[in-house]
């Protein structure tokens, strides 16, 4: 495994950073992106010389297209690309909504993750490599006047869509689909809900399976 390379966005805490450490643990070398570049230099030196930090926007296009050559040339290449960014709103519902709200939702939850995958697929494809996502709980059921929910729908659909592309030459596609988790994403700790290193655990599962067996989606729920 040491020679396989793994690109995270949303990487400078919660699931994002969970993984980044499960995933170098288990052997992968990471890069990591978020705009906090001072919590992301934190964590590659904490994780060692198999982290390579790169602040920027996921929201854009050019940032992450360069972001991933950066991690290409540094390491050799690229396995697996993981889209974790994500942000909810403040606001509930569709009439009391807040439009701008929903405007920065959708290009961090959507736009994205289309962006990491459109920049990583080239690299992916040399190696036959993996696409991940983060999607919810959310985005398998509907919950009233949620636009967080429609966005994870989104995701489910590109996940499943994607897979279908990328096994045309070899690769796999997996959807990591969570209940609630207890991180930063929540103003108050919910200690009893599942944790970051629960996803991470899951998104290692998924990465490390035989390369014959594609993991297509992993939906976790908290016991209580």
């Amino acid at each position: 495994m040491s020679d396989k390379v793994l690109f995270i966005t949303g990487a400078s805490s919660g699931i994002g950073a969970a993984t980044a450490k499960a995933a170098a643990a288990s052997g992968w070398k990471v890069g990591l992106m978020a705009r906090s570049a001072d919590k992301l230099e934190a964590l590659a030196a904490e994780i060692g010389e198999n982290a390579l930090a790169l602040p920027g926007d996921v929201t854009d296009l050019a940032a992450q297209k360069e972001a991933i050559a950066r991690l290409v040339e540094t390491f050799g290449g690229l396995d697996a690309a993981y889209a974790n960014a994500g942000r909810g709103t403040n606001s509930s519902g569709v009439e009391a909504g807040d439009p701008e709200a929903w405007h920065d939702m959708i290009h961090v939850n959507v736009l994205a993750a289309l962006h990491t995958a459109h920049a990583a697929l080239p690299h992916l494809r040399e190696r036959k490599g993996h696409m991940v996502f983060t999607g919810s709980a959310a985005g398998r059921t509907h919950i009233k006047g949620s636009v967080y929910g429609a966005t994870k729908f989104f995701i489910h659909g590109l996940a499943g869509n994607l897979a279908e592309e990328m096994r045309e030459w070899g690769g796999r596609c997996t959807l990591i689909a969570p209940g609630m988790v207890d991180t930063p994403f929540f103003d108050e700790a919910k200690p009893d809900k599942l944790h970051a290193d629960d996803v991470a655990d899951a998104v290692v599962h998924a990465l490390n399976a035989d390369p014959r067996n594609t993991v297509r989606e992993i939906f976790l729920m908290p016991t209580n």
